[in-house]
């Protein structure tokens, strides 16, 4: 069925060769697939993707993608980050929205990815969103590297932090639920153009967090929770972990 180019949602991977902590972490092999190969899988099996695009900067990715069947994009050396990458294909292809997969994220649950792009569709004047996951490990709380958001009460984004936030001021447990940010994004293409061409903002800066740009323009994010809290790939000793998670699942 022929999906109308303002409905099609495609689904871009970024995939860096050259990541300081793990080069070639595309490739890295994950129960004898290369990880970018899982990541690609989840988004196939996703319903309501049209189309799944994987943009990276190496040829050797490339040549990966396209050997096990699937569709990439070679791109510049120079983006700072998967969003740039993401944008520049998105500039030549012709579709209503633009979902964000980061391609070390091979846990990533396709029934969360469809109902992400359900629930954004069906919120009239919603621009972008994002996934989010109730945090009951306590260890996640003070972690920096578990990015921490809270909503407001129709779901939207009121601020994403590396600290704890809400801080429960009396000592004891938060009567709010706290929620992790979970790195995917989906945008209107139209909106993913214009947001990238906004300067780095000072929240964003500070926290090293690029969605906060989005609220720093005044402008909303949807939260939609998630069923699985995923597990990223940030250093070769993850991979145990992650193969390890994939085959009690199975």
């Amino acid at each position: 069925m022929n999906v109308p180019s303002s409905q099609k949602t495609v689904a871009i991977i970024p995939a860096r060769y050259s990541s300081t902590r793990f080069p070639g972490k595309p490739l890295a092999d994950i129960a004898g697939k290369p990880m970018i190969q899982h990541v690609w899988e989840r988004a196939k099996q996703t319903p309501s993707i049209d189309q799944i695009l994987v943009a990276t900067d190496d040829e050797r990715i490339l040549d990966t993608v396209r050997n096990f069947g699937g569709e990439g994009v070679l791109t510049s050396t120079e983006h700072e980050t998967g969003t740039d990458r993401i944008v520049e294909v998105a500039e030549g292809i012709s579709c209503g929205w633009v979902l964000n997969i980061q391609g070390d994220e091979p846990t990533v649950l396709p029934a969360d990815l469809d109902r992400l792009i359900k629930q954004t569709k069906i919120r009239k004047g919603t621009k972008a969103a994002t996934l989010i996951y109730n945090i009951t490990d306590q260890a996640q709380l003070n972690d920096p590297n578990i990015v921490k958001v809270t909503v407001n009460l129709n779901n939207m984004a009121l601020y994403f932090s590396r600290s704890l936030i809400p801080y429960p001021r009396s000592g004891q447990s938060t009567h709010c639920k706290i929620w992790r940010h979970l790195g995917v994004y989906l945008f209107q293409r139209e909106f993913l153009m214009e947001y990238s061409q906004w300067p780095r903002s000072n929240l964003e800066r500070s926290e090293q967090l690029e969605q906060l740009r989005i609220l720093e323009n005044g402008e909303s994010l949807l939260c939609v929770e998630a069923e699985n809290e995923g597990v990223g790939v940030d250093v070769p000793q993850d991979l145990v972990y992650v193969e390890n998670l994939m085959k009690n699942k199975n």
